[in-house]
């Protein structure tokens, strides 16, 4: 189902990728629980981070791993963006299809860069590896889009489902009638596997608010060596 290369392993030591795949979900466009912990969610970010600057968040060592990744590229990491949103400027996370709402939720939760997938559309297995700047995709908005050389990617057998620096794809993403869903994570040097882990069971917990029948296939999280 899922693949590492030895390129990937070899280009970023001690990166992590996890992989979260629940058979049996629904998509509400709304769920009043999952709405509700939501706002538990934000408040609690806000109670959290009360008082401190932009300047403090970029310290977190989550926000650490991926600012100097996105530098490397001349990109901004725009999960701290919808962070700072939430908790400086009052904004909610966004209202979307429950799938991706639960996703939303414990990416600025965890600080961690996600990305899901509807599994029955996915061409087996997924490769993680790395872009060498000639791959081409389109973009969740239906935008081709050229890959920048020297980034984490991921692919099944039809091509590109996402890469760090420019998200998820259009192909293969997350539908309203999607009843099997893979969520994928990349984690940066500096972002340790119990993290990675913790943030997969959160998924999984807010999923199971709006489809309590869900059943994890696979919860695992994969190690380039140091």
């Amino acid at each position: 189902m899922f693949e590492v290369s030895e390129t990937w392993k070899s280009t970023f030591p001690g990166a992590h990728a996890g992989v979260l795949v629940i058979h049996h979900v629904v998509n509400p466009s709304f769920h009043p629980d999952l709405n509700h912990q939501k706002e538990i969610l934000e408040e609690q970010l806000r109670a959290q981070f009360a008082g401190q600057t932009r300047d403090a968040l970029e310290k977190l060592p989550a926000l650490q791993a991926y600012g100097a990744y996105y530098k490397r590229f001349k990109k901004t990491y725009h999960v701290q963006l919808q962070l700072e949103s939430i908790i400086f400027k009052g904004k909610s996370i966004p209202g979307v299809a429950a799938l991706v709402e639960a996703m939303f939720m414990a990416e600025v939760q965890n600080m961690l860069l996600t990305a899901g997938h509807d599994l029955d559309i996915l061409r087996l297995p997924v490769r993680l590896d790395v872009s060498t700047g000639d791959e081409s995709y389109l973009l969740l908005r239906g935008q081709a889009q050229l890959l920048k050389p020297g980034d984490m990617l991921m692919a099944d057998r039809d091509g590109i489902i996402s890469n760090i620096i420019y998200g998820p794809d259009q192909r293969t993403q997350i539908q309203a009638s999607t009843q099997n869903v893979m969520f994928t994570v990349y984690a940066p040097a500096g972002i340790t596997a119990q993290t990675v882990t913790q943030h997969l069971k959160d998924i999984e917990q807010y999923v199971r608010l709006f489809a309590p029948e869900a059943q994890v296939e696979m919860l695992q999280v994969f190690e380039a060596a140091s």
